[in-house]
């Protein structure tokens, strides 16, 4: 397995060239980006501006490791407003163009949501509607993934949707087709869950890894802390990727960042993952 690190993990503000050279400091083979609205990597980023990305990334021998977004929360696959839905679609659409042209082999999806308790004011979907909106949403993108040669992988997220691991897989197989899988997020399963048991039932669905920490005491989001810090089972869910036959990246999403000396973060993770990989003196 590749260790990565998510953007997100970094100051707001941090340039992509900025945490590239952290990242790499820091122990990482890879980087795992954000499309976002506006910015470095947004909706109306040029080519000659992704390839200057990819340079950057080629020149400190750092890998993409994947392609997130935080888009799918402002606009859902699940809404009950038919132009919020074509807008989640055209975004999804561009994230496997802008994966496609960085070398990404899958993109992370949030399907949509039922319900979100921390966006506040946030719709409310009722739970059928949202699971048929979500399956012909992700159906009409399956061509896309496929001409693009990116799979699209579906994160659980706390997003009252898609709950179980069974419920995941049947929605996963519903589309009938290798470019549709898990972007499994270990510490968003410890929530209601345990995550060597997901890994166990995605098994070969399965497409990346979002490494976290979750301390089930502390509830809420405050309950998300430093690798090895919380309740995951690190060395079950490494043993249950191994079983599955998984080889490609774990990538740590560590939000928020420290508030003081927020770069210490990366260097702590790396080290920590090193640990759960194997790859350091117990």
């Amino acid at each position: 397995m590749k260790k990565g690190i998510n953007i997100w993990s970094f100051k707001e503000g941090t340039s992509i060239a900025a945490s590239t050279r952290l990242a790499k400091e820091a122990g990482f083979e890879g980087i795992e980006l954000s499309l976002n609205e506006t910015g470095e990597l947004g909706l109306t980023t040029t080519d000659q501006e992704i390839r200057s990305i990819r340079e950057q990334l080629q020149e400190a021998e750092l890998e993409i490791a994947g392609l997130a977004t935080g888009l799918y929360w402002a606009y859902p696959m699940t809404s009950g407003d038919l132009s919020i839905r074509t807008k989640a679609v055209d975004i999804c659409k561009k994230q496997l163009e802008l994966a496609a042209a960085l070398g990404v082999d899958t993109i992370l999806v949030i399907p949509g949501a039922v319900g979100v308790d921390f966006i506040q004011g946030g719709e409310v979907t009722d739970y059928e509607h949202a699971y048929d909106r979500a399956l012909e949403s992700i159906g009409q993108l399956v061509p896309y993934a496929e001409s693009a040669g990116v799979s699209i992988g579906i994160e659980n997220v706390w997003n009252k949707f898609l709950l179980s691991p069974l419920e995941m897989r049947t929605f996963i197989d519903e589309h009938a087709s290798d470019y549709v899988g898990s972007y499994f997020d270990v510490g968003n399963a410890l929530h209601s869950g345990y995550p060597e048991q997901w890994i166990r039932i995605l098994g070969h669905r399965i497409k990346k890894v979002h490494f976290k920490d979750y301390r089930r005491q502390a509830g809420g989001l405050h309950g998300f802390v430093d690798l090895l810090a919380g309740d995951v089972n690190y060395p079950a869910v490494i043993e249950a990727l191994e079983a599955i036959g998984y080889s490609n990246y774990v990538t740590a999403e560590m939000i928020p960042p420290y508030t003081h000396h927020a770069g210490q973060i990366i260097f702590n993770t790396s080290k920590a993952m090193d640990a759960i990989l194997g790859r350091s003196p117990q």
